[in-house]
This record gives structure tokens, C-alpha cells and sequence, in this order.
């Protein structure tokens, strides 16, 4: 009974929200008369109910409470009766009768003792709340005159917004999980560099998701800028609506042959690609069981949330664990398994080929996401699961070649990383596509992508298809850099990709470390904290490119070891003796990189002893 009464006790809107003042005066005052000529309410034995009485006859507590007070004092006033009259032996139904009254007593009796035991806390937290301002209630002569209704009164309480606001950017202060944004203006003649605010201030940028320098690649901007003149500035509305071109169908046919898959679908972005297809697809197909890694990125989270399907998160990169629980599903429900191929954060890499054989196993299909892979890996861009199959993608690019990518079932992938535009897609069946494309409102209400950055896109696309030569050197640069960390003991995340994400543990210093290096060095490298990464493995997430010459790395690994000195940053040593966090420190060795030495056309002890393997690109 207690339990129930506490519970119907936090949801009193009316309560918790209003001060004791507040209270006595309602008690002062009239019920509401909502009519004119409606007569006043009274309580039992006649007399006029007042206000705050009207009012709590409407709670759930309260209201039952009340109820049977009036009837233990109707019983009262009849057993007063009774008395005056001889004595009646009671029967079996009276004999009930009185025990539920007993009862009923009981738990008003205990309704209205929890009410007055919590009810000065309760006033108090009110009174506190930063985010309630009570008025008072005005009483005039006549003022039982052509009462409010409650939810119209002018007793209403005033949300406090702005404290509110407040409060939970406080919170993010506090944690040290702030966001700071930085004014970083990329230009596009001398990438990487970029100026901040002031124009002639320079830094060297160290974290771009332009992977490859292809948002100033010459023929992309050639292309953009005639198709702008052409075209215009925007795509004019939806896709259904004025805004599909001839420009975003090609794009659609570029991608889906990068794939090796019928259809792609073109989105404003990953996120909405993320977002749409996995909520729509989920949600359309009967009792779907989603599977997903747990170092999935937020777009696919929310579109799993939003679908409303049944989900089990496995162990990041867990096989085992992902096929036990996959057993423990009906062979026979539909199942989708949501992973990555680069995960942008660690830089590991998903186990494609292992994962796909599970889901043709136990009846599921697989939704892929190359995100931070496609124009990286395989020899035309198409990301990790083309990369796996290297010289057959090579020589047989197309479906059908019995490469792992014909396991894959969905792609999802970016034009705003490697390809250097904006936007995402999807590529799959042509059925898929379509049903995606007829029913997901990501897709369906949003502007569709302006035809200059479409154009740029096709463009970009058709010439990475071609060209390998700025992957190659991205990680030949990633490989120099992640060595010389390694002679320093500066701690690098191991991971096989071309991420080089440098441990610091803690979400102050790793701002501290990340403000050091724009300030003192004019490099910028973003902190990454909670909740992008776990707390205790805060981290700079450095991204090398082909841009980045041998006299910048040789700048930004001095300045990495001079803030590592004058803030006693932990070393991998330092890690070792704790036993290790976040596959630092752990004994293992760096993870095979994806890319080999024979892709990569490294000749065996070409360079020098201090930049083995490199020669300078220009791009």
C-alpha cells in the first residue's frame, strides 16, 4: 500500500510545484465555480469546500483519501444514531461491510501520515527548485466571483527556462565534458594549414576528417564552381519535390558501382543515412532483433532507439559473443547486425568477413558502416570490405566476384570525410533502396543536397576510383607517425587503420594538452572526452594526411613530447604499471596494419634511417 502511495505521491504535479503559503491561502479561499449559477461545492455535513480541498479531490492520493474520511465520518454520524437505539446482533454481510471499512480507514489513515511526513521536504524542495518561481495567489473582494479553472489560473507556475539552460551547461562544466569549438577556417591553398579568428594567425591542423585533401582537390572545385554557375546555389526542395537532378541520379550510380551493389540512396548526411535506414528498416521489418556493437556510433544508436525493435549490444569486436547471442534468437525473426568498419575513435577494425558469416548462419542481414573508410581502403575507395579482397577488386571490379563485399548486405558511407563534400548514402538492393527511399522521413522531407556539391562528389568519387596515390601516402604518413610516438613511449591507442589516437586519460588535462598545442605550437589537434569516448580514456585523435609533410610531423612530435614533459603526462610505461587502459600498456603488440607493404609499393630499406620508406607526394 505504501509503495503505491509514494508512487502516485512523486507524480502530484500540484504538491511538489506549490509553497506552503501557497497552500494556506488556497485553504482560505472558495472552490472554483466554473458556470455562472452553478452552485458552490460543499463538504460532507454541509459546509463549503474550499479550494485547495476542490483541488486535491482530484489526486490520485488525496482523492481516495478524502473519500474515505467521509465515509469513516458518515459512519461515525450514523453509529451516533445507532447508539441512541437498541443494541443488533450483526449478520455475515455487516460483519464484512465493517472490516472493508477498517480497511479502507487504515489506508487513508496511512495515505494522509506519509502526505503530512513529506509534505514539509516536499514544500521545501519546491521552495528550492531552480527552475519554479510561485505566484501567489491574488485575493479581491469578490474574489469567489468567476473562478479560474486550474489549468488556466493565474496561479500558474512560471517556468524558470534560462536556469534551466544554465544548470545543465554547469553540469558539462563540472564533469569537464564542455564542448569547445574552435574557429578553424581551412585553406584550401595551403591545406592543412588554416587561420583562426584573426586572419594572420596560421596553425597546422591535425585532427581533419578530410582525410585525403580532396575538398581542394582541383578538379572537384573545377567541377563545383561550373556546376554552380549552371545550376545554382541550391537544389530548389525535396527530392519528390523539385529537387532531384540528373547530378544526384549519377551520384546514386557512382556509388552503387563503388559498392559493387544495384541502388544507392543520397542523404543530406551519414547521420540522417544512420538514422533513416536503420529506424525505417528495422520498424517495417516483423519482430526485427537488432544486434549491435557496442562502439557503434551515435547515428546508428539512434536509429536503432527510433525503430522501436528489440536490440543486444555484444562485446566490442566480441565474435563469441556476438554468435551467443545470436543463438539465443529464433533462426526465424527477422535480425539485422549493425557494425562498423573503422571505428573513428580506436581506429579497430570490425571482423567484416567473420561477422557476415554469422549473420548468413543465424538468419540475419548485415548493415555496414564505411564511414570512415571509403576512399581509404581497397584499390578504388570502397572501403575495408573491398580492401579485404584487394587484387580481385582490382582486376574484377564489379558484383558478383565472390569478394567478402557481396556478403555485405547494407553500406552506409559519407561524402563529408574522404571524398571532401558533404552528405551520406546507403547502397544495397535495389528493393531496399526503394523501400527506404518510399518511406523514411529523413529522407523524404528534407532539402535535398545543392547540385554543386552533388557534382563535386561525382567528381571526387571518379577520380580516388582511379588514383591511389593519396591513400597510399596518408598511410605511409600514419605508419612514420605511430612509430616515432612509439620511440617517445607517447601513448598511441593500437589499431591496424589510420587513426593515431594519443592517450591522456582524463578529460581536463587532455584540453589542457589540446589548448598547449594551438597556443604554443599553432597546431591544432582536438581533445576528445566523454561521451564520444569513455571516461578514463580521453584522448587527442590525430588524422595524418597526404598534405602533411615530413617537416610538419618532425614539428608536431617535438611539440607532442614538450607537453608531455611539462605536464608528466603517463607514458606507455606509466600505463604498463597500472595494467594498462584502453589496449595501451596492456603487453600487446601494434595490431598488422590493413594496408601492406607490397599495396603500399614499399621497396624493403628504401629511405633513410630516420623516415624509412617515405618520399614526399604532391597532391
Amino acid at each position: 500500500m505504501e509503495a503505491a502511495i509514494k508512487q502516485s505521491r512523486k507524480a502530484c504535479p500540484f504538491l511538489h510545484r506549490n509553497t506552503a503559503a501557497t497552500l494556506r491561502k488556497l485553504s482560505s479561499m472558495p472552490a472554483p465555480s466554473f458556470h455562472e449559477g452553478k452552485q458552490q461545492q460543499h463538504q460532507q455535513g454541509g459546509a463549503p469546500m474550499n479550494a485547495l480541498l476542490s483541488f486535491a479531490q482530484k489526486c490520485p492520493v488525496m482523492g481516495k483519501a478524502m473519500a474515505t474520511v467521509q465515509r469513516r465520518q458518515s459512519l461515525l454520524h450514523t453509529s451516533a444514531k445507532l447508539a441512541k437505539q437498541p443494541t443488533r446482533p450483526l449478520n455475515q454481510a455487516s460483519i464484512v461491510t465493517h472490516e472493508k471499512n477498517l480497511i479502507d480507514e487504515q489506508a487513508a489513515t496511512a495515505a494522509i501520515a506519509l502526505l503530512k511526513k513529506n509534505e514539509s521536504k516536499q514544500q521545501k524542495k519546491a521552495g528550492n527548485c531552480p527552475y519554479h518561481k510561485i505566484k501567489q495567489p491574488e485575493q479581491s473582494p469578490n474574489h469567489h466571483h468567476h473562478q479560474l479553472p486550474a489549468t488556466h489560473s493565474t496561479n500558474a507556475i512560471s517556468f524558470d527556462y534560462e536556469s534551466l539552460y544554465q544548470h545543465e551547461l554547469d553540469k558539462k562544466h563540472q564533469d569537464k565534458t564542455y564542448r569547445y569549438f574552435n574557429n578553424i577556417n581551412r585553406l584550401a591553398q595551403k591545406f592543412p594549414k588554416a587561420h583562426t579568428k584573426d586572419q594572420h594567425e596560421e596553425v597546422t591542423v591535425w585532427c581533419s576528417n578530410d582525410y585525403l585533401g580532396m575538398g581542394r582537390n582541383q578538379i572537384v572545385l573545377e567541377t563545383m564552381k561550373h556546376t554552380l554557375d549552371k545550376y545554382g546555389a541550391g537544389a530548389g526542395g525535396t527530392r519528390n519535390i523539385a529537387g532531384n537532378c540528373n547530378l544526384h541520379l549519377q551520384l546514386e550510380t557512382e556509388l552503387a558501382d563503388l559498392h559493387h551493389k544495384p541502388a544507392a540512396l543520397v542523404f543530406t548526411s551519414c547521420y540522417v543515412a544512420n538514422d533513416a535506414t536503420l529506424s525505417t528498416l528495422a520498424s517495417k521489418l516483423p519482430g526485427c532483433h537488432i544486434f549491435s556493437d557496442a562502439a557503434n556510433h551515435a547515428s546508428m544508436i539512434q536509429g536503432i532507439k527510433h525503430s522501436g525493435a528489440k536490440k543486444t549490444i555484444f562485446k566490442h569486436n566480441d565474435l563469441a559473443d556476438l554468435e551467443a547471442k545470436l543463438q539465443s534468437v529464433d533462426i526465424n525473426i527477422p535480425k539485422i547486425i549493425a557494425f562498423e568498419s573503422v571505428y573513428s575513435m580506436s581506429g579497430t577494425v570490425g571482423q567484416i568477413d567473420a561477422i557476415c558469416d554469422l549473420a548468413k548462419k543465424y538468419g540475419a542481414i548485415t548493415f555496414l558502416d564505411e564511414v570512415h573508410a571509403v576512399g581509404m581502403y581497397g584499390p578504388r575507395g570502397g572501403g575495408v570490405a573491398e580492401h579485404l579482397d584487394f587484387d580481385l577488386n582490382s582486376h574484377i571490379p564489379h558484383a558478383n566476384n565472390g569478394s567478402v563485399l557481396d556478403k555485405v548486405d547494407i553500406i552506409s558511407g559519407t561524402l563529408g570525410k574522404a571524398f571532401g563534400i558533404v552528405g551520406g548514402y546507403i547502397a544495397g538492393s535495389a528493393n531496399l533502396v526503394d523501400m527506404i527511399r518510399s518511406y523514411a522521413p529523413g529522407f523524404i522531407f528534407t532539402t535535398s543536397l545543392p547540385p554543386a556539391n552533388i557534382a563535386g562528389a561525382i567528381a571526387s568519387i571518379q577520380y580516388l576510383k582511379k588514383s591511389s596515390k593519396e591513400r597510399q601516402m596518408q598511410q605511409l604518413n600514419t605508419r612514420i607517425l605511430k612509430a616515432r610516438l612509439a620511440e617517445l613511449d607517447i601513448p598511441v591507442v593500437p589499431n591496424p587503420s589510420h587513426i593515431v589516437p594519443v592517450l591522456i586519460g582524463e578529460a581536463e588535462p587532455c584540453k589542457i594538452a589540446s589548448d598547449q598545442l594551438l597556443r604554443e605550437h599553432g597546431i591544432y589537434v582536438q581533445s576528445i572526452n566523454y561521451p564520444t569516448v569513455a571516461k578514463g580514456e580521453e584522448r587527442l585523435r590525430i588524422t595524418p594526411t597526404p598534405g602533411h609533410n615530413l617537416k610538419m610531423m618532425d614539428y608536431l612530435v617535438d611539440a607532442l613530447e614538450i607537453i608531455w614533459q611539462k605536464n608528466a603526462f603517463k607514458r606507455v610505461s606509466d600505463w604498463r604499471i597500472e595494467g594498462g587502459r584502453a589496449g595501451v600498456g596492456t603487453g600487446g603488440s601494434m595490431p598488422k596494419t590493413i594496408w601492406t607493404d607490397h599495396q603500399l609499393n614499399i621497396v624493403p630499406g628504401s629511405g633513410d634511417a630516420a623516415h624509412p620508406y617515405v618520399t614526399e607526394i604532391a597532391v
